[in-house]
């Protein structure tokens, strides 16, 4: 059995690279990266959009 000072640590693994769909570019930005859209390459029909509406409950409460 190796000593354990000498097995290398794990890398972290790194986040999946995320590109623009128009240009391609690496997308670094949360919203960016949830639209999979640059802010250079966004519209303004592109935006995040928040729909209000009912939600059921959660039991229990």
């Amino acid at each position: 059995m190796p000593d354990p000072a000498l097995i290398p640590p794990i890398p972290p693994s790194l986040p999946p690279t995320v590109r623009c769909r128009r240009c391609g570019r690496p997308l670094h930005d949360p919203e960016s990266r949830i639209l999979r859209l640059g802010r250079e390459c966004r519209g303004p029909d592109d935006s995040v959009r928040v729909l209000p509406g009912e939600q059921d409950t959660l039991p229990g409460l």
